[in-house]
């Protein structure tokens, strides 16, 4: 799957010439994809929503009677064709989906921080990927991350990509900050893949005075904050837009479907109320440090869906308020005659 969605992106990649905007692009049809699970999932949930009082006045009647109200729970869904399930399955699809982008989006920062240290080991200028306030889509949008791969990018790169990596090395001719290491596949395996790559990157450090001088830390510009350290990087990456806006699009997404579970009939005391308030706040801190730990790639990405998944709900409920409001009328028509 993985791979599948990689050649997608390296697909539109071809035709936009950025991985910016070929990640908004890749987002827009994903989202279209699971479009007809998301109606289905929306009128599931105004059903449900509509026998909030049904439900309410069998949970105090079987209060103490469990298997009861089980059972007359599941009838009452029979009775109104209601599949529990069926506001769930967008969920259920969305993480699987989230966690293959994910690594896509891993396997192609993990392919471009490569070539960009094969660079950087050549003392070349590396090839990094802008996209508006970013310097290199495939680090962290944050004022403590540095454009240039730093050590904790590049402990996140697998064994694998890390031996294919120096197998594609002209071993005859090494770079020359890699030629005192002695390098061999050996250290690409196992535990000491973890000291390869430290050693590649003090190679680094030492070696390459514009790589030190992109990772060095502003003057004055450090926070001890107790359980961490933050470090202003001279040469940083990003402003941390990306992070906050995929926190506050979080926001916004839960504060959109509560107000449509509760503008449909939803009971403020109903359980699920208690498991949406934890909800708003449970998602916005996870996207912000997910967004703040991995690459502003995935964090456009996040943001985008958010973003997108607003428009398709507002679109959505406009639509299923037409068809409510329409089937009404007809009802009030014969209703008359």
């Amino acid at each position: 799957m993985n791979d599948f969605l990689f050649g997608i992106l390296q697909w539109i990649n071809s035709w936009v010439g950025s991985y910016g905007w070929a990640m908004v692009v890749f987002t827009v049809l994903i989202r279209l994809v699971l479009t007809p699970l998301d109606v289905k999932s929306r009128v599931s949930m105004r059903k449900t929503a509509k026998l909030q009082p049904q439900m309410a006045a069998l949970q105090k009647k079987y209060a103490n009677d469990k298997e009861k109200l089980n059972q007359k729970t599941a009838e009452l869904y029979r009775k109104e064709h209601i599949n529990p399930l069926s506001s769930c399955l967008p969920l259920l699809l969305t993480w699987p989906i989230l966690i293959a982008v994910f690594g896509a989006m891993r396997t192609a920062a993990n392919q471009e921080l490569l070539v960009q240290v094969g660079q950087l080991l050549n003392l070349e200028a590396p090839t990094l990927e802008r996209w508006l306030w970013i310097k290199n889509l495939w680090m962290p949008d944050s004022l403590f991350s540095p454009a240039y791969p730093d050590l904790g990018t590049l402990n996140q790169i697998g064994a694998d990509q890390w031996l294919a990596w120096f197998k594609g090395l002209d071993q005859a001719h090494l770079p020359a900050l890699l030629q005192g290491l002695n390098l061999t596949e050996a250290s690409f395996a196992g535990d000491q893949i973890r000291n390869t790559i430290t050693a590649i990157q003090g190679a680094l450090q030492n070696g390459n005075a514009a790589y030190a001088e992109a990772l060095s830390v502003a003057p004055g510009m450090s926070v001890n904050l107790l359980v961490t350290q933050l470090n202003f990087v001279r040469d940083y990456n990003g402003l941390m837009i990306l992070p906050i806006l995929s926190a506050v699009s979080q926001i916004a997404m839960t504060k959109l479907t509560g107000q449509n579970q509760n503008q449909n009939g939803a009971a403020g005391s109903d359980p699920a109320a208690s498991t949406g308030k934890f909800m708003m706040w449970f998602f916005p801190i996870f996207s912000l440090v997910l967004c703040f730990s991995y690459s502003s790639a995935f964090a456009l990405y996040w943001v985008a869906g958010n973003l997108v998944s607003m428009v398709q709900t507002l679109a959505i409920n406009r639509y299923l308020d037409s068809k409510e409001a329409k089937t009404a009328a007809v009802a009030g028509e014969g209703t008359v005659k």
